[in-house]
């Protein structure tokens, strides 16, 4: 991705952690926190605004498959207006019974919510001295939480807790099994075009790190 779409992606994540590292460590963390919030929330015009910014920067030449499908995320940003985002996220990830796309691994691993899958989860968070905080409401498996651990086993300041052991360990054990069945079901909706290029931009990413953490 160019700079101005690392600083989408920095911009867009409300978790403080530290800015000390290497420059494609702190934009691994990056993207970790943009995909956390697009999971989140439905983005608002500033960030689609930031976004659809990256367009300029973007070097036509760059044939990476992650380069791609980043320009596919702009086009998305930059065409379709925030309340379309909205009523997308909200009729697909939101609902009082079971929402058109589950967005906690618990349900891909074990088939149904708030089983073993999240207990180790929280083993590990627990571990690593974290806690969720009172405000949020989604549980620890969910995509969100998971990819904002994975941005402070990156980017934050205790090297004891944010190293790349924890890293390679938390990712394979609570991200890896499941991702691309998530990333199936959003594609499995031909009317969420809006969330397409985010699911394909998130399994390009994680399968990236996946290879990473393979080579270690």
């Amino acid at each position: 991705m160019s700079e101005m779409a690392k600083e989408a992606a920095k911009e867009s994540s409300s978790t403080e952690v530290g800015d000390i590292g290497l420059p494609e460590d702190l934009a691994r963390a990056d993207l970790y926190g943009l995909i956390a919030r697009f999971f989140h929330l439905p983005p608002d015009q500033e960030l689609l605004d930031q976004i659809a910014a990256t367009a300029d920067q973007h070097d036509a030449a760059d044939e990476a498959p992650l380069a791609k499908l980043w320009m596919d995320v702009v086009e998305v940003a930059k065409n379709n207006p925030a309340k379309a985002w909205h009523d997308e996220f909200d009729l697909n990830f939101i609902s009082v019974g079971k929402p058109n796309i589950v967005m906690n691994g618990s349900f891909y691993m074990a088939g149904h919510l708030n089983e073993k899958p999240l207990v180790s989860i929280r083993k590990s968070l627990e571990a690593f001295g974290l806690e969720a905080a009172e405000e949020v409401t989604e549980t620890e498996d969910h995509i969100s939480a998971l990819c904002e651990v994975m941005r402070y086993l990156i980017a934050g300041d205790d090297v004891e807790v944010s190293n790349l052991t924890n890293q390679r360990v938390f990712f394979n054990e609570h991200i890896r099994p499941w991702y691309d069945d998530f990333c199936d079901a959003i594609e499995g909706i031909p009317e969420m075009h809006l969330y397409h290029p985010i699911a394909a931009l998130t399994r390009e990413f994680l399968a990236i790190e996946g290879q990473s953490f393979d080579m270690i």
